[in-house]
């Protein structure tokens, strides 16, 4: 050791300090967002809440653990931790740290880290999400469609990026939407009457008297092309990825339109075919020549006979030689696909799918893409992947030359053509209508003296059948989100051709779409069938906490059995019994219908960050 300095002595010690310091880091990151049985527990927090009459107050030296009192039939739940306030927007399946953690291979070019990536059991946060601090109650439609508040959404960033084009603009407290878009920064309303022009359709109304009802917009944006078709009576469906601009999904739901996290990846579109009157992709950015074409079939595969392809970019009119060249391939790849121009304007095209298969039946022996084969279900989506080639139409759209709707609004009440795919008659169809309204007139009458005609905006139906529940509801100003589960009838595709939206869903998983998004639940029988299917009911009623903003109702229609195991919850969710009562309109004579709100609260770090 002759020579050497103490600073040299010391070198082995720091080296293997910092060694340790690394290992405990990557430690972390790499479990620090996991659930192993009880790491909900270690990364929840004790709820600190306000005490006035809209906020829950929790004792600060109350435990973090989820724990239980013993009670007659076994154990009654006393509290849930709360996840850290870095997951108060927690998608469970698109959850970009999870990718990471499991360490799962995907293709990046593909968009499948866009995808839904469920995580197992012993990863879920068995914990609360908290609202950011500050939180206020959203502001109530229509005026949310303009504005809302900045601390539900504090993200801002979007505003400086897309500042030119008027997607959103910061003022004060609230953040307004004056009505723009990448390719549309005067208004969605001009851009939407220029289109109705294009097509020759009367008084310069996109609906076309009631014939186009329902759209899919790929690429939204925050969802204000879908925002103002509304004041035409559309419905569309605003899709877009939680991407580099992740919070657009989440802004158009709190401004109350219909909207669904979702990329066209490599896995089908949770829609049944032939759902959409309409797609629509405004500068959104899609390679559509990629893989043989795929994801332009997959919008084939959605749109109805006769339906419409909207596509305003670049490449449909500009005059440099790379935008040529894909104008040149997407042009003749769309024309093997059958399609035509409808009308081109300026940036703006607007192709059309025929309306029978005899352009199919004409092609040429060897054209790309194929037909797809006669095994080939068009209606199967849940996890299954997209296919590169065309899906023929039934015998029946066929030979109507369409989908043979009524237009809208007698579309909500007529009975849709597809109904004969499930043996039901016109006459099921008219009594379930006609139940449903008897069952939501019941609801309300039920929810009236605590609600106001402005108190719900976003509705979701868990299970959601025919979608008489959805129809029942057309007189107000609501829209609901028709959930079909995965291991039913898919049924989906009567709800579309009524002209409502949806998707196919399984209960077993957490939903895509952002925390506190619906202002009620409808739960008819949900909470039995999971638990029939082995899944969790505790993971469902965090779900369902997860997804409903705070003051928002859940309307629970089950057996005894369940309603009972829901109460023993109430206290751990902060949920409040609105009310109780036998259910005398139901299947089942022993079913009851529970209605409880989730009641406003905050925690103890938020009340520090407002004070």
């Amino acid at each position: 050791m002759r020579g050497r300095s103490d600073g040299g002595k010391k070198k082995p010690v720091i080296v293997l300090v910092c060694i340790a310091a690394v290992v405990l880091v990557f430690v972390y990151l790499f479990f620090g967002s996991s659930n192993h049985g009880a790491s909900a527990i270690e990364y929840g927090r004790k709820l600190g809440l306000t005490g006035d009459d809209d906020v829950t107050k929790k004792d600060e030296a109350s435990s973090t653990s989820f724990y239980v009192d013993d009670d007659a039939n076994g154990f009654t739940p006393r509290s849930f931790p709360v996840c850290d306030d870095r997951h108060s927007e927690l998608i469970p399946c698109l959850d970009r740290n999870l990718i990471y953690q499991m360490r799962l291979k995907l293709d990046l070019s593909l968009m499948e880290h866009y995808e839904r990536h469920c995580p197992p059991p012993e990863r879920r946060f068995n914990c609360l999400i908290p609202p950011p601090p500050g939180y206020n109650v959203p502001i109530k439609w229509p005026k949310s469609r303009d504005e809302v508040w900045k601390v539900n959404i504090p993200h801002t960033h979007l505003a400086h990026e897309k500042s030119d084009q008027n997607w959103m603009v910061v003022k004060g407290d609230k953040i307004n939407f004056p009505g723009g878009g990448t390719h549309f920064h005067y208004g969605a309303d001009k851009y939407i009457a220029s289109m109705a022009n294009m097509l020759n359709f009367p008084n310069n109304i996109l609906n076309n008297g009631g014939r186009l009802r329902t759209f899919l917009d790929v690429g939204c944006g925050v969802a204000s092309f879908g925002g103002y078709l509304l004041a035409s009576d559309i419905m569309t469906m605003s899709l877009a990825p939680n991407d580099v601009h992740q919070n657009q999904i989440q802004f158009a739901l709190e401004r109350g339109i219909p909207a669904y996290l979702g990329v066209l990846g490599t896995k089908r579109l949770p829609y049944p075919s032939r759902s959409f009157e309409l797609a629509h992709c405004s500068r959104c950015r899609i390679d559509w020549l990629q893989r043989d074409g795929i994801l332009l079939l997959e919008l084939d595969r959605v749109l109805r006979p006769g339906g419409y392809f909207a596509y305003s970019s670049p490449e449909a009119y500009a005059q440099d030689e790379e935008d040529l060249r894909i104008w040149r391939e997407m042009s003749a790849l769309v024309e093997r696909m059958c399609w035509t121009i409808a009308a081109k304007r300026n940036q703006t095209v607007i192709w059309q799918k025929p309306m029978t298969n005899d352009c199919y039946q004409e092609r040429e022996p060897g054209t790309q893409p194929p037909l797809c084969n006669s095994d080939s279900d068009p209606d199967a989506v849940y996890g299954v992947n997209m296919e590169a080639c065309i899906s023929q139409y039934s015998e029946h759209d066929h030979k109507t030359k369409g989908s043979g709707l009524a237009p809208w609004p007698a579309r909500l009440t007529s009975p849709p053509p597809r109904l004969a795919d499930f043996g039901y008659s016109a006459d099921m169809f008219e009594k379930d209508t006609e139940t449903w309204r008897r069952r939501v007139d019941a609801y309300w009458d039920l929810l009236t003296p605590v609600i106001q005609s402005d108190t719900v905006r976003n509705i979701m139906d868990m299970k959601a059948n025919m979608g008489s529940f959805a129809a029942a509801l057309n007189d107000k100003d609501v829209w609901v989100m028709n959930v079909v589960p995965e291991d039913g009838p898919n049924t989906l595709k009567l709800i579309y051709d009524r002209g409502l939206m949806g998707a196919v869903h399984s209960w077993c998983e957490a939903f895509s779409t952002y925390p506190r998004t619906y202002d009620l639940l409808h739960a008819w029988d949900i909470i039995s069938d999971v638990k029939k299917r082995g899944c969790s009911a505790e993971d469902l009623l965090l779900e369902m906490d997860r997804i409903l903003r705070p003051s928002g109702f859940i309307l629970i229609t089950d057996k005894q059995s369940v309603v009972d195991l829901v109460k023993k919850y109430l206290k751990a969710l902060h949920w409040e019994a609105v009310e109780t009562k036998a259910a005398s309109d139901s299947d089942h004579d022993s079913d009851v219908i529970l209605i409880v709100q989730k009641k406003l609260w905050l925690t103890s770090e938020s009340l520090r960050d407002l004070e």
